[in-house]
């Protein structure tokens, strides 16, 4: 009895101060609650997914609906919910390798399947006032394999006129037959945009697609900016300074231009990068809350009191952004020392399936960097950058790279070790410290663009950090 009256009182108390605070701050700080557990990382197909979109057949008030197939013969599906006049079709990974929204379309399901929570009034605010549409994987063949592109090889989103792909005309096709209110067309972008020209990146960026080339203004374009001004201060209160604005110029094949052209106020939802959320699940939830916001905007037409001016106030989408910038550091040539800042970027490499995968540091840049900005930064001043030596014993395998003295041969000099075979143990090649290469191979590791980042920084001929495939150590 003591622990119901507990509950009840705690129950209770949160209707009130729920109450209190705006839905977007509501539905952020309970996102925990409804994350779908089963999806963990960014990379997924549709087999992973497909029996949750099944499972909400079961729920009331869901229908799950097959769409049609994509060109391997996988489906493509739309669930929906709602029973009002107003109609929001939302659709994700139309490009295979941008998942997050996906990710956050499972958690938004979770939440409308739930009931007898302080949630109850806004999901009947939003049921009862519009009819959601989400096709959660439009280019299920892309994601099979975390591509860009269809299994045609081209990029849905510029098909929209063509319409060679059977998915193309899918989302056509639900568009025209819904005369959809509101369209959200949610992306990944790059993570190395930055909102404006300063050191945060562009974590969300948005859009209202121009319909024409002059880029006019009419009512359903200006309903999709006040639409994103209302996004935009939401997402200020999570992530300020982290909102970017997207380029509008026209691009005539796309489809967010041309569904605005029909008739449907479209958003365009880019989700970049944020510090240390690598498998973007803090982008997930601020996703998760956007989309909430939106519909419970729609639902209440409260965007309608907002002024489309305001949208431009978002700075626009640049790229300063790098993975890790070391500067000022020393390089020799010709028995001379330079001062160089060096840019590196990671690069995903894939095994045999899209969730075995290591990261490939790559140098980008070398010179004066003082305009760009890292995720993260080193200043080396007075430091020498040493190329990294391969280590003259060949390894059997990964596993024994692994039981090396890595610190130790770091401070010797050494970044990289020859293994005989590099196959299997992607999840030990994950955690290496150590850069590993065939046992054949003569790497370059010379301080020059595109070579593998693989360095020591001596101060007076002291080791003191390694920068290794791009990450750097602290030794």
């Amino acid at each position: 009895m003591k622990y119901l009256l507990i509950f009840v009182f705690s129950l209770i108390f949160c209707q009130v101060s729920c109450a209190q605070k705006p839905v977007y701050q509501q539905v952020y700080e309970a996102h925990d609650g409804y994350r779908e557990e089963a999806i963990q990382t960014r990379r997924f197909t549709l087999s992973d997914i497909e029996p949750l979109l099944l499972k909400l057949r079961e729920q009331s008030g869901f229908s799950v609906t097959k769409l049609g197939e994509s060109i391997e013969g996988r489906p493509i599906y739309d669930v929906s919910f709602g029973k009002g006049d107003t109609q929001v079709l939302l659709w994700s990974q139309m490009h295979g390798d941008e998942s997050t929204a996906t990710m956050a379309g499972l958690d938004l399901f979770n939440f409308f399947a739930a009931d007898d929570d302080p949630f109850d009034a806004l999901r009947d605010t939003i049921l009862q006032n519009i009819t959601v549409h989400f096709i959660p994987m439009l280019n299920p063949d892309g994601a099979e394999i975390f591509k860009r592109r269809n299994a045609l090889g081209i990029d849905l989103n510029r098909d929209a006129l063509r319409l060679q792909s059977p998915e193309s005309q899918i989302l056509k096709n639900i568009r025209d037959s819904l005369n959809a209110d509101f369209g959200f067309n949610l992306h990944d972008q790059s993570t190395y945009y930055t909102a404006g020209v300063k050191k945060e990146a562009a974590t969300i960026s948005f859009l209202p697609p121009a319909y024409n080339y002059a880029k006019d203004i009419n009512p359903v374009r200006e309903r999709a900016m006040q639409m994103i001004v209302q996004l935009n201060e939401a997402l200020q209160h999570y992530a300020k300074g982290y909102a970017g604005r997207y380029n509008d110029d026209f691009e005539p094949r796309a489809f967010g231009d041309n569904i605005q052209k029909w008739g449907t106020s479209t958003v365009l939802i880019e989700s970049g990068g944020f510090p240390n959320d690598p498998e973007k699940q803090q982008i997930r939830k601020l996703n998760f809350m956007l989309l909430l916001t939106a519909l419970h905007s729609i639902a209440t037409e409260s965007y309608k009191q907002l002024d489309r001016a305001r949208y431009w106030e978002i700075p626009e989408n640049e790229r300063y952004l790098y993975d890790l910038i070391v500067r000022n550091v020393q390089k020799e040539v010709n028995d001379k020392l330079y001062t160089v800042d060096v840019g590196i970027n990671h690069i995903e490499i894939e095994f045999e399936n899209i969730n075995d995968y290591f990261d490939i540091g790559s140098i980008q840049e070398l010179g004066d960097m003082s305009t760009f900005y890292g995720y993260e930064e080193f200043d080396a001043e007075g430091m020498v950058a040493v190329p990294g030596k391969i280590y003259e014993e060949v390894q059997p395998d990964l596993d024994a790279v692994q039981k090396l003295d890595a610190k130790k041969l770091m401070r010797e000099g050494y970044t990289t070790v020859r293994v005989r075979d590099l196959s299997g143990q992607e999840d030990v090649r994950k955690q290496l410290i150590l850069d590993v290469t065939s046992q054949y191979s003569e790497p370059d590791h010379e301080l020059k663009l595109n070579n593998r980042p693989n360095f020591i920084l001596e101060e007076k001929g002291k080791p003191k950090y390694a920068v290794v495939n791009g990450f750097l150590r602290k030794l």
